[in-house]
């Protein structure tokens, strides 16, 4: 018996808004479409956190 894996497609990436914590003891970051708060504070170190722009994979909503 043989097992025979697929290549997997690529999944595409895209320039995308997140929220990135601004303690440089933290590397907390979220995308900005999840974040419930108009500006969030880090949910690990509760730091503030700064829009900025990451490319990523893209995500099926």
């Amino acid at each position: 018996m043989s097992f025979s894996r697929k290549p997997k497609e690529p999944v595409p990436e895209v320039e995308t808004n997140v929220w990135s914590c601004t303690s440089d003891d933290c590397q907390g970051w979220m995308r900005e479409s999840y974040s419930f708060d108009k500006e969030p504070e880090c949910p690990l170190c509760h730091s503030t956190m700064e829009l900025e722009v990451r490319v990523l994979p893209e995500m099926k909503n």
